[in-house]
């Protein structure tokens, strides 16, 4: 009798690691954390002549479940003769930002630059693709970002960074946008965008408490909302949210 049980509790136990064991993989594919929305920056002028291709990539990118896509007009090249109709000085300091942490030191168009961690020439679309499919998610407990009914923008506990992170919120315009251009090495050309930012404003710091922020109200109607909490100086992204019509992805 002795026996019989003992073999039948190692039987057992055999049985449920081997279901374990074979099951191990799927369960924890299934239990891990899974990896936020991938940032996807674009750097543009409509009066470069090779970023036209560049925008209609994310163009088509715009929308798709696990991206956040945001179009940045940078104005270092009004001066070729067309003035950028959506280019603001600093969404130009954002790209220098990244671009003295990630190189090249003259920043360039179009440029991409994923979740602040890489960037590649916006108008390799191929190369684009790869860096969006090998970015992961940041090592540690990163932040969740939260858009409260109040209209108030929760930032969770998380993995306390070396130094304080700045908390960003980014307003876009999601619709598709054409901009004839009249002048300068685009002139007589149709200049698509999409995901056009509007405002960008610094909501301020996160030090890995909990942390809530009042944001400004909007200036314009219609505009999706995405936060960012992001190392300083155009350091690497650590968490990032959207809440548009009505749906909140977070990373």
């Amino acid at each position: 009798m002795k026996v019989t049980a003992r073999l039948l509790i190692v039987m057992a136990l055999g049985a449920f690691s081997g279901v374990i064991g074979g099951a191990g993989p799927a369960w924890a594919k299934k239990h891990a954390p899974k990896a936020g929305p991938v940032v996807v920056e674009l750097f543009t002028a409509q009066g470069c002549s090779s970023c036209k291709e560049a925008n209609r990539l994310i163009a088509r990118m715009a929308g798709r479940p696990g991206l956040i896509v945001l179009t940045w007009s940078v104005n270092y090249w009004d001066y070729l003769g067309w003035k950028d109709t959506f280019a603001r000085p600093e969404f130009t300091d954002r790209q220098r930002a990244f671009g003295r942490r990630l190189g090249p030191q003259d920043v360039y168009t179009p440029q991409v630059v994923v979740n602040g961690r890489g960037q590649i020439s916006g108008d390799d679309a191929a190369g684009v693709t790869t860096l969006i499919q090998t970015a992961g998610p940041s090592h540690g407990r990163q932040p969740e970002i939260r858009f409260a009914s109040t209209g108030r923008v929760v930032v969770s506990a998380g993995a306390a960074p070396a130094r304080p992170a700045d908390v960003w919120l980014v307003r876009y315009d999601p619709r598709e946008q054409d901009v004839e251009v009249k002048a300068g090495d685009n002139r007589g050309a149709t200049v698509a965008h999409r995901n056009v930012v509007q405002e960008v404003v610094r909501l301020g710091a996160w030090r890995g408490h909990k942390v809530t922020f009042t944001p400004p109200a909007p200036s314009t109607a219609n505009l999706a909302t995405v936060v960012i909490v992001e190392a300083p100086r155009g350091g690497p992204i650590l968490g990032a949210a959207e809440a548009a019509r009505g749906k909140t992805r977070t990373r």
